[in-house]
């Protein structure tokens, strides 16, 4: 009766099998991490009721999560770097699901303003700390486990419009939707709690400098800006357009939001093996490549329920790999400390705050095709701020 535990302890305790334990505890953690993430855009119409708001206000809650996602990027950085990561996070798992089920109960809309702020500031410290730990428990060898880790993500925001949608079905009241998901967090805690944490990463690479190129770090920032904003506002105003576009039903338009994530999960699956035979600078080309094209085809065919949904598929498969490898690439050229990484994720939170916000505004006062020009935007800035990162790094080789 006690073998397969003492068998269990045996491989559990061997120096590779930790890492291996590490690694699949921060894909649960991911798999939480895109619960959250993808929770809003569903609901958002929902919480405007709630509040009694109008959507140029409702949006604000956008601002706010990634305003807190902003500082907890940075306080993320310093923690990770400072304490026991593993209790970091459990702790930040714990703060998220215990919101989660506050949300549905606020009616007032600074109140819950007020939350979204703070589930984006620990969603930030468990991102952080998942992107640092995994290097460190991986270190050169990390390309394909961290495309899986990021790949965990996606399935968690893949499953959450879905599991939104079929308790509203079912209940009638997003707010089960919200008390399922803040349930679904608690086995991450256990997980995390009682696992021993990597060693900081001295990194001795070759092409990695001692000391960050900050310009270098600004430069991946603003991609990642780019990025994020591109991935956060699809996701968080699609189901919006479509519903108030008339292209399709408040169900509807949760399965085309699911849609997205889906081909983003999709992306993501393919990128593991990718990651291992392709350079990370052609991965990034090809992922702007499919974004750029899915964009068009909505702006294009704004009125055709076939470019909705391909031009969705190719802008979820587009985006899935784009983060993951851009901080692969980074790896390559700087040493990956929780600070920088810190300063990574406050560049993406910056995207996060200014794009969904500035779409809110746009949405009702000109057009809601304002989401599709401002996505479209980011897009073509993130081409244009990735040549400059291989401009750079050609120019520095050179020297």
């Amino acid at each position: 009766m006690n073998f397969p535990l003492a068998l269990w302890q045996r491989i559990r305790h061997a120096p590779h099998s930790l890492a291996l334990t590490q690694t699949f505890t921060y894909y649960a953690a991911f798999i939480a991490l895109g619960l959250t993430t993808a929770s809003l855009g569903p609901t958002l119409l929902g919480l405007q009721a709630q509040t009694g708001s109008a959507l140029s206000q409702i949006s604000f809650l956008f601002t706010a999560r990634s305003f807190g996602y902003f500082l907890g990027s940075f306080l993320g950085g310093r923690l990770i770097d400072r304490l026991p990561g593993h209790r970091t996070m459990a702790v930040a798992v714990f703060g998220i699901a215990l919101l989660l089920a506050t949300v549905p109960t606020i009616s007032i809309l600074w109140l819950l303003i007020g939350a979204l702020f703070v589930i984006g500031l620990l969603e930030a410290i468990l991102d952080v700390g998942g992107n640092t730990l995994i290097v460190w428990a991986h270190r050169e060898r990390v390309a394909p486990y961290m495309n899986g880790l990021h790949l965990f993500f996606a399935v968690g925001a893949f499953l959450s419009p879905l599991l939104l949608q079929e308790t509203i079905s079912r209940t009638g009241n997003f707010a089960w939707g919200y008390w399922l998901l803040a349930v679904l967090l608690l086995p991450v805690i256990i997980l995390l709690l009682p696992l021993p944490n990597p060693s900081p990463l001295v990194s001795d690479q070759k092409g990695a400098t001692s000391r960050p190129n900050y310009f270098l770090v600004a430069l991946i920032a603003a991609f990642l800006l780019l990025v994020a904003g591109v991935e956060i506002s699809f996701s968080g105003w699609i189901f919006t357009y479509v519903v108030k576009t008339n292209l399709a039903d408040a169900a509807t338009a949760a399965y085309v939001n699911a849609a997205f994530w889906g081909a983003f999960m999709v992306g993501r699956i393919a990128s593991i093996p990718i990651a291992a035979r392709v350079r990370p600078r052609v991965i990034l080309f090809a992922d702007l490549l499919l974004a750029f094209v899915g964009i068009a085809i909505l702006i294009a065919f704004p009125s055709s329920p076939f470019a909705l949904w391909g031009g969705t598929i190719l802008i979820g498969l587009g985006m899935a790999s784009a983060f993951p490898t851009i901080l692969t690439f980074a790896g390559r050229h700087l040493t990956i400390t929780a600070t920088v990484t810190g300063l990574f994720f406050g560049g993406a939170s910056v995207g996060s705050i200014v794009t969904p916000s500035l779409i809110g505004q746009l949405f009702e006062r000109v057009s809601p095709a304002s989401v599709l020009w401002v996505i479209g935007v980011m897009v073509v800035l993130a081409m244009g701020v990735f040549g400059a990162i291989l401009l750079y790094l050609e120019r520095k080789v050179k020297q």
